[in-house]
Order: C-alpha cells, then structure tokens, then sequence
C-alpha cells in the first residue's frame, strides 16, 4: 500500500505531475478505460513525434485528453504545434495543439487505478485519503512494536537460560 502511495502521489508531486484516469478507449490498447495514468510537466520543446501527451482541449479549460503525437512543427511565429491523435482513433485530431495547451507527457500507467481514482472525488478524497494513511500508520506502529517485543523476550529468555545454574539430572 506504501508502494501504490509512492506511485499515485508521492511521485508526481515530487515531480509536479499529476495522476488522470482514462475515461475513454481512444488510445487503446496502449491505455485502457480505467487505467490511472501519471503526466509529468513536459516543456513543448521536448515533446517528439511517437510520445503519449496530456493537453488541455483550449488554454485555461480544465478538460484534458491524452493521445499520441503523430505529427510537430514549429511556425514561422516560433510557437511548436502539435497534431495528435487516439491509437485507437481512424484520423487525427481536427485542431492542432499549441504549446500554450501542453500539460505535459505520460510518464507511467497503473491499470484498473483510475477506477478509484474516479469514486473516491472531491469531499470523499479529503477525509479519506487521510483516515487510510493515518490506518496505515498505525498498523505499522502497531507491527513494530509487535516485532521489539517480541525481540526483546526472546532475548531475556535467551539470556536467563544462558545465566541458569546448571540443572543437575539424577
């Protein structure tokens, strides 16, 4: 659960990313419906033709699809424009994407996750995200402690049989 934590949060804060479920089956097979995939902040420079980019639908809209490069050029104007389109999709995309929309590329997938990351939304995340990791916490406060008592009996025991008077046997 750590682990899946690290992933999900841990990382792309670490980076700047974010996690995106996939709500469509646009791109797949590559990303599937349900699929929890992490976007980290790529400067359009640096995007290539063949990447998996996350972009804004129009500058400023919360709205965001992720789909493939096919196609990248730069204006006369210097700006880097995008043509992307759906793996599973027959054409591209009809408006090309300005650099102004780049949210940035997928940097890895965890299959089936975006599924909670659906349910568990706006109030619901605030308490629960917190309550499931104060559990977590606790359960291994709760196993260490475990472990040094458990450590520290065996060796008082090992210890009292080592200071023992011999036993005399008739």
């Amino acid at each position: 659960m750590l682990g899946l934590g690290v992933l999900v949060i841990g990382l792309p804060a670490a980076v700047g990313g974010m996690p995106l479920t996939v709500l469509s089956g646009s791109m797949e097979p590559a990303y599937s419906p349900g699929d929890l995939v992490v976007v980290k902040p790529t400067p359009a420079e640096e995007i290539r033709v063949g990447q998996v980019m996350t972009y804004q639908l129009r500058s400023g809209d919360p709205t965001r699809v992720t789909h493939r490069v096919v196609s990248r050029s730069v204006g006369s104007d210097g700006e880097t424009v995008f043509v992307t389109k759906g793996d599973n999709n027959d054409t591209a995309d009809d408006t090309p994407v300005r650099a102004v929309q780049v949210v940035g590329t997928v940097w890895y997938t965890i299959p089936w996750l975006g599924w909670v990351n659906q349910v568990i939304t706006g109030p619901t995340r605030q308490w629960l995200v917190p309550a499931v990791a104060g559990a977590l916490f606790a359960y291994a406060a709760w196993n260490l402690g475990t472990g040094l008592r458990q450590r520290s009996r065996t060796r008082r025991q090992a210890h009292a049989r080592a200071t023992a008077p011999p036993s005399t046997a008739p």
